[in-house]
């Protein structure tokens, strides 16, 4: 159990940012795994091969997740004075999102659920 008054608690909490730059994409529209597919490929390489590897990579999630790079390199080298040939991948994930519920007809009135996933992908750079 914690000790201290719960606001000194969340104040040390918040104490705690992480200074690293980064860059979220929220609601990207396609599902948690076939963005991890992509994301597994380019966890822990520096960014210059990140970028190659996406450029080529024939999946949809990484043209999202390419862009989505350029950002948080673009964050390194405007608001933390971070040299790009020293950035590398920290850490990527993607988390679930909400999914948006559709009815497909089917055959003898039934239906059927098709279901459309969402997820949200975070990018975190760090320096060599």
């Amino acid at each position: 159990m914690a000790k201290g008054h719960r606001s000194q608690i969340k104040r040390e909490r918040n104490a705690k940012k992480d200074t690293r730059p980064s860059a979220k994409l929220s609601y990207a529209r396609v599902s948690v795994q076939k963005a991890c597919f992509v994301l597994d490929a380019i966890r822990g390489k520096d960014v210059q091969s990140a970028l190659g590897i996406l450029n080529y990579n024939p999946r949809y999630a990484s043209s999202i997740i390419k862009k989505l790079l350029e950002s948080a390199i673009a964050n390194a080298e405007n608001n933390n004075g971070m040299n790009m040939e020293n950035l590398y991948i920290a850490e990527c994930y993607a988390n679930k999102g909400p999914t948006m519920k559709r009815i497909r007809p089917r055959a003898q009135g039934r239906a059927y659920r098709i279901e459309k996933r969402m997820s949200h992908i975070t990018i975190v750079l760090d320096e060599r």
